[in-house]
This record gives structure tokens, C-alpha cells and sequence, in this order.
């Protein structure tokens, strides 16, 4: 049976009742590389709702420009109202303040709370805006089964509304004007009443020698009481023309995976493929995010958008091998209790 396209529609509008006293969180993010520079732009629009107290329900608005070359990334946030802002079911529309975002385009400015650069010590403000269309032809991809996109279970769901996506236009951040110019990324969309209590998660939307290609992965466990759940990993990779999906529970805990700080190595494979890799980046390609948790306490977020990634894809037919690289095409975030990981928390 095909999927059916109004269905695939509404998973990806805003999943976010006002009013809801369960805890929510919400965020549709955007990100995109310079074709041949470390370079790369990262913005997201999310909704926090803490638990039993939906009228502190807030907007959050935050952009972050990396810069491989100078090692200075702007990050900026902003927390608004939620009266003054708009999360759409019935269609793909968000705003946050005067921040809109909709399914071509994403335009906004603000001067938020985040550290202008990453030597900079205090609260300094950094101003940035930004004005991008975007557009691409790829089918969603969806990180977990399709049938747990409705329903409690897991209590965190995420999916790529545009893969490959393709972004023109301008943004401004730390006083610099960028022209984008057929950076390519994607549209993203991830939602629940609580994080995940650590993670790994990596996207690479295009590898050098493989424009076409693009990669999902998350390594994720939660606490159950003093106990932590197996780690558990999912992988979606399209290659060649072939959606290979690692998705199912059987294949997440048969997977192999080990993560700290700064890199990631896994493997997963099913009948047709066996897939191995490495995501890594050094400690100043990273900037600290601070993530609210629905249920309360707080969750250290490190991201990256100019990771390196390996990745051997091997037919387990034939035997053939074929390594992919992306020299600092991918993204790269790590979620922690820890707050010794040194570094800094920009906002």
C-alpha cells in the first residue's frame, strides 16, 4: 500500500495542542552547507511546553552560523511569548514573533541572548537575520516506524520533511552578510512530551562523492528509575537510488554503537546491507545549547553542522564495498546531563 500524501502532510505540521497539560516540546529546524566551504546555518523554531503548566508555554527562536574557517560561530536565541505565536495543524506555517517559516521559505531577525562568537565571554548580543526560499523533490524520511508516528510510544519522534533540500538567499550574523547560493540541507521536524535522556544524532545531506545521498542516524537510551535502557540505534540511508531503512527495534538493539566526546562510531546492517561509520569533529566545532526538558530539569545539547563522516556501505550479496565521505558536510549533536564536557554554553 502507498503511503498516503495528506496523511504524510499532517505528521509533519505542528503536533502542539495549546492548552495541553502534558509537557511538549517541539521544533522545526532547518540547517544547510556551503557546497565547498565549512560553512553552515542551523535555525530552529520550537514550541516548549512544560509539564502541568501550559500557560508557560513559550516560542523559542535560535540561529547559529558555523564557521570552520575562523572558528567563530554566531548563535543567537530568543524566547517569545507564546501569544505571539502561531504553530499551525492544519498546514505547514510557523511563527515566532515576526519569524515565519513555511514550506518554501523561513525569514526573520532578531538580536538574541546567544555569545557573538566562540571566543567571547559574557552575554554579548548577537543580531542576525535571515531571508532563504527553499525547495527540493525527495520524499519524507521518516527515522522510525511509520506506525509510531501517532500515539505516546516513543515518547520522542523526529522526521525529514525535505531531504536535499536546496536554500538561496541571505542572512546576516556577527555583522556579516552571507549570500547562500545553493546550499543544501534540509527541513526537519521533531516533537514529544520528554528527550531522550542521552543521544548521538548525526544527518548528512549529500557526501563529496555523493551529492545525491543522504543519511540519518540516532543512537539514543533513557532511564528507567536507577536503570538505563539498551542503547538503541536507528539508520536511514538513500544510496544509489535505495532507501536502505534500519528502523525496526531488532535491528536498533542488534546495532553496535559508541559515542563520547567528540565522535561516534556505529554499525547496523539487514539482509541487503551491512553499514558501518564514523561521525567526528573537533571540540571548537561545537557550540552548547541548553534544552528545557517537559518534565523539568534541563539538557545540554552540543551541535555541530561541519562534522566529518565516513561511512562504509557494504552489499551483503556481492560483497561490494563502497566508502562515502563528507569532509565537514555533517551535523553532529550529542544531548548530556553532563555539564563537564567543556563546551561552552552559548545559549
Amino acid at each position: 500500500m502507498q503511503p498516503d500524501p495528506l496523511v504524510e502532510q499532517q505528521v509533519n505540521w505542528a503536533q502542539y495542542e495549546p492548552g495541553q497539560r502534558a509537557g511538549h516540546y517541539e521544533s522545526f529546524y532547518q540547517r544547510a552547507n556551503h557546497p565547498t566551504r565549512p560553512l553552515a546555518f542551523w535555525s530552529r523554531y520550537t514550541v516548549f511546553s512544560p509539564a502541568r503548566r501550559p500557560a508557560d508555554a513559550v516560542g523559542e527562536l535560535w540561529f547559529v552560523l558555523f564557521n570552520g574557517e575562523t572558528g567563530r560561530h554566531v548563535v543567537a536565541k530568543r524566547e517569545y511569548p507564546i501569544a505571539k505565536c502561531t504553530f499551525d495543524r492544519q498546514g505547514f506555517s510557523v511563527r515566532i514573533g515576526d519569524a515565519t517559516l513555511g514550506p518554501d521559505a523561513l525569514a526573520g531577525a532578531m538580536v538574541g541572548t546567544g555569545t557573538a562568537g566562540a571566543d567571547t565571554a559574557g552575554a554579548d548580543a548577537a543580531a542576525v537575520a535571515w531571508d532563504l526560499a527553499y525547495a527540493g523533490d525527495q520524499p519524507p524520511l521518516y527515522l522510525l516506524p511509520r506506525r509510531l508516528y501517532r500515539g505516546g510510544f516513543p515518547k520522542a519522534k523526529s522526521l525529514v520533511g525535505k531531504p536535499l533540500a536546496r536554500y538561496d538567499g541571505e542572512l546576516i550574523a556577527g555583522g556579516r552578510r552571507v549570500t547562500v547560493n545553493g546550499w543544501v540541507g534540509s527541513q526537519n521536524h521533531n516533537w514529544g512530551s520528554r528527550h531522550p535522556d542521552r543521544y548521538a544524532f548525526g544527518q548528512v545531506a549529500g557526501f563529496d562523492d555523493a551529492p545525491d545521498s543522504f543519511l540519518e542516524i540516532v543512537t539514543a537510551a533513557n532511564r528507567q528509575g536507577p536503570l538505563s535502557t539498551p542503547m538503541v540505534t536507528l539508520l536511514v540511508l538513500r544510496h544509489r537510488g535505495r532507501e536502505h531503512s534500519l528502523v525496526t527495534l531488532r535491528q536498533g538493539i542488534r546495532a553496535t554503537s559508541r559515542f563520547g566526546y567528540f565522535f561516534w562510531e556505529f554499525a547496523s546492517k539487514s539482509d541487503a546491507v551491512r553499514i558501518r561509520g564514523r561521525i567526528e569533529a573537533p571540540a571548537e566545532a561545537f557550540v552548547g545549547l541548553t534544552y528545557p526538558n517537559p518534565p523539568g530539569g534541563i539538557k545540554y545539547c552540543l551541535n555541530t553542522n561541519i562534522a566529518r563522516c565516513e561511512l562504509e556501505v557494504t552489499d551483503r550479496a556481492t560483497g561490494a564495498r563502497e566508502t562515502l565521505l563528507a569532509e565537514y558536510r555533517a551535523l553532529f549533536e550529542i544531548l548530556t546531563d553532563d555539564a563537564t564536557h567543556g563546551v561552552p554554553i552559548r545559549a
